[in-house]
């Protein structure tokens, strides 16, 4: 099964051009699989129906959640595809499998009041501060994962325009960024950044003290930092902060379809959870304005 996993991981990143997080995903779970298999003595060429049945039994009698479930399923499902493609295998178990249902859950968000708190937070007193007030106003001006923030190269900023260009595998995007974000941004490239990195060759957009590229760690704690000192008793997260930046957007009138190109979700039906934190006030102006309301 290695030499056959090795290759699937190849596909997988070579040609599907998947990214290093979802990719460590597909490794992670077809790992535990893998390990399953063995402990029951099963050839991957060997799996049934009935055994990817009693696996999903496994999971769930671990505690698993649905969505963690129905991802393992999923990673599982794409190896025996390829597998089938490839002639390894004569059927795919996972044909008739179905993924335990999950339920939508709101995302958390920020009121605009607690976003303004946090954002006030760093202060331009030092080259850390330039930046992370920076990366803050950035963070919440896009509404970027913070995967695809930390894998920006400078050159993907343009300053005179306005705006950022997103790469994730083959596709691209190009976010508009707000006058404060970009007041902060050229604060900190121009006045801190070139003095963080050590190396010229360095081309990452958000560098650490170090001058090396920022990690998702490292965002992570910068965000819990402010969080603290802005005594805000909310979880916040860089992903809460993209949530926040949609519900703004939408709550302001925006459209929910530049609003799906401005987060790059491939399917509208990802953009419209946000449709339920609609203010009474847009409600009120629906029910009087709408005909049929």
């Amino acid at each position: 099964m290695e030499k056959q996993l090795k290759q699937f991981f190849n596909f997988l990143e070579n040609e599907k051009k998947l990214s290093s997080n979802t990719l460590q995903s597909y490794k992670r779970d077809i790992k535990q699989f893998k390990e399953y298999l063995e402990l029951k003595r099963i050839n991957y060429n060997k799996v049934t129906e009935k055994i990817v049945n009693e696996y999903i039994k496994h999971l769930e009698e671990e505690g698993k959640k649905a969505s963690t479930i129905s991802r393992c399923i999923a990673s599982i499902r794409s190896f025996y595809q390829y597998e089938l493609r490839n002639k390894k295998i004569k059927k795919d178990p996972t044909a008739n499998i179905q993924s335990p249902k999950i339920e939508k859950k709101a995302p958390s968000t920020l009121t605009f009041k607690e976003v303004t708190l946090l954002l006030e937070q760093p202060k331009n007193v030092d080259l850390k501060g330039i930046r992370d007030k920076a990366m803050l106003e950035f963070a919440y001006a896009t509404g970027m994962r913070v995967t695809e923030i930390i894998s920006l190269d400078i050159e993907d900023v343009n300053l005179e325009e306005g705006y950022v260009t997103c790469r994730t595998g083959k596709k691209q995007r190009n976010i508009p960024l707000g006058k404060l974000s970009l007041k902060a941004l050229k604060d900190y490239i121009n006045n801190a950044r070139n003095i963080l990195i050590k190396d010229e060759s360095v081309k990452a957009l958000f560098v650490n003290v170090n001058g090396r590229r920022l990690t998702r760690q490292g965002f992570w704690k910068i965000i819990k930092y402010y969080k603290e000192q802005a005594h805000i008793n909310k979880d916040i997260t860089p992903h809460i902060l993209r949530h926040s930046f949609a519900t703004h957007l939408l709550q302001n009138g925006a459209d929910l379809k530049a609003i799906q190109t401005m987060l790059g979700h491939s399917d509208i039906s990802s953009t419209q959870i946000y449709m339920q934190f609609q203010d009474d006030g847009i409600k009120n102006v629906y029910r009087k304005a709408h005909p049929r309301a």
